[in-house]
């Protein structure tokens, strides 16, 4: 029996709680004080038409979002329902955010990736995304707790 079709639309505010439920399900994706409802409305103001999210049989089971900086694009949070990976839900979700980047002018694209989620590095590896060895990431918490 094949699965039913699932479809990709725009992320809105009201699905936020749907996909907050679905990050702290999804192994490898970490949910922080940057992802309240208040952060993610400002991500999706300031990125308009970037973000999206699969549904099947009306339930959502996929997400990712996309932001850029007025030169290079970012991905977060990409996450798919377990029972319905390897169906290309997620390869779709990739495809149309970095469509829409494109569209804005945006050609290169990064992706943040635990060195401890073998399934989203390998995902991505077999994408065709080039892992970087050469740069360092750096952060800091400038206010708000030790979870921003």
């Amino acid at each position: 029996m094949k699965p039913d079709p699932f479809q990709l639309r725009e992320m809105m505010l009201s699905d936020y709680e749907a996909v907050l439920g679905l990050m702290r399900r999804t192994p490898g994706v970490s949910v922080r004080e940057a992802d309240s409802e208040a952060a993610i409305a400002r991500f999706l103001e300031h990125n308009p038409e970037l973000s999206f999210v699969a549904e099947q049989d009306g339930r959502l089971v996929g997400c990712l979002m996309a932001g850029h900086d007025g030169r290079r694009g970012a991905l977060y949070h990409l996450a798919v329902d377990a029972e319905c990976r390897r169906r290309g839900i997620a390869s779709a979700l990739v495809a149309r955010c970095l469509a829409a980047l494109e569209a804005l002018g945006i050609h290169k694209t990064h992706v943040d990736v635990f060195r401890s989620n073998a399934d989203g590095n390998a995902f991505w590896a077999a994408a065709g995304w080039t892992r970087r060895d050469d740069v360092h990431r750096f952060s800091m918490i400038c206010g708000g707790g030790s979870n921003a």
